[in-house]
């Protein structure tokens, strides 16, 4: 009479068992990767992408309209540096090579992608454009605005003056560092300093001085001299949002995000032809 009774007090551990496994499996969280799910976007983004991450970032809402969408653009030395002292982001855009690979190697950053490349220009004060005609003559300015070393602007700089040297005389470089009136963190800030006419020449990007429109007059730099930035693009280890960085990623690196970084004034990433 009692066996039944017993049978079922011996089965009762498996069911409880069975019934935590059934809860626990229809309390699964969602897969973050699932963009749809996620409801903010946080993207540390170089200087010079400030105008064309802007525009982008109305495509994405688009797509994504529930979603907000942060940006934080500033020098990629600067934004590094947050970034290592724990400011929560999704993405990471880079002017330069150097600055991702550190994240790379510190695994606060997987598995970049160059998606632009810019090119260093001259930039010259309207009023100054008589002095300054052309590279060479950059040492006739009294003043003159560069980006500080650590940020990638301010290192493609000193590289373009080292290689100018070769071709320019052996003290080029000392001579135009002699007329440095400020070291900027930042394109942007350098370009500002120029358009105000606290400068009377300094080195940007040139979609910088696209972006400027008016107020400076743009000197080539010899190909033979200058040096190309690369862009690369990452999601940012222990990003809240996986989901949203890699759709971002997905939209600057898709025909559509070609094409407005090429109408911006960036170049493509080596080996590859231009936008359609």
């Amino acid at each position: 009479m009692n066996c039944p009774r017993r049978q079922l007090v011996r089965g009762l551990p498996l069911l409880i068992l069975a019934a935590c496994l059934a809860a626990l499996g229809g309390c699964e969280r969602p897969s973050p990767a699932s963009a749809q799910r996620e409801d903010r976007l946080v993207v540390f983004a170089a200087a010079s992408l400030r105008d064309v991450f802007t525009a982008l970032g109305e495509d994405f809402k688009r797509s994504y309209p529930s979603v907000e969408v942060t940006f934080n653009f500033a020098g990629t030395q600067e934004l590094r540096t947050q970034l290592e002292h724990g400011a929560a982001v999704d993405v990471f855009a880079s002017a330069d090579q150097r600055h991702m690979d550190e994240l790379v190697k510190s695994q606060r950053a997987a598995g970049p992608v160059v998606f632009a490349r810019n090119e260093p220009v001259l930039v010259v004060a309207s009023e100054s454009a008589a002095t300054v005609r052309g590279f060479a003559d950059l040492p006739a300015a009294t003043r003159i605005v560069i980006g500080t070393p650590e940020v990638p602007i301010g290192r493609y700089t000193l590289q373009i003056l080292d290689r100018a040297s070769a071709s320019l005389g052996g003290d080029f470089r000392a001579r135009v560092e002699s007329r440095v009136a400020s070291r900027e963190p930042n394109a942007r800030q350098v370009l500002a300093k120029v358009r105000l006419g606290e400068a009377q020449a300094g080195v940007v990007y040139r979609t910088d001085a696209l972006a400027a429109q008016d107020g400076v007059v743009v000197v080539a730099i010899p190909p033979e001299v200058n040096v190309l930035a690369e862009y690369p693009i990452a999601v940012v280890s222990g990003a809240a949002h996986p989901g949203l960085a890699r759709a971002w990623i997905d939209l600057v690196t898709s025909e559509a995000g070609r094409t407005a970084l090429w109408r911006a004034g960036f170049l493509v990433p080596s080996g590859e032809g231009a936008p359609r």
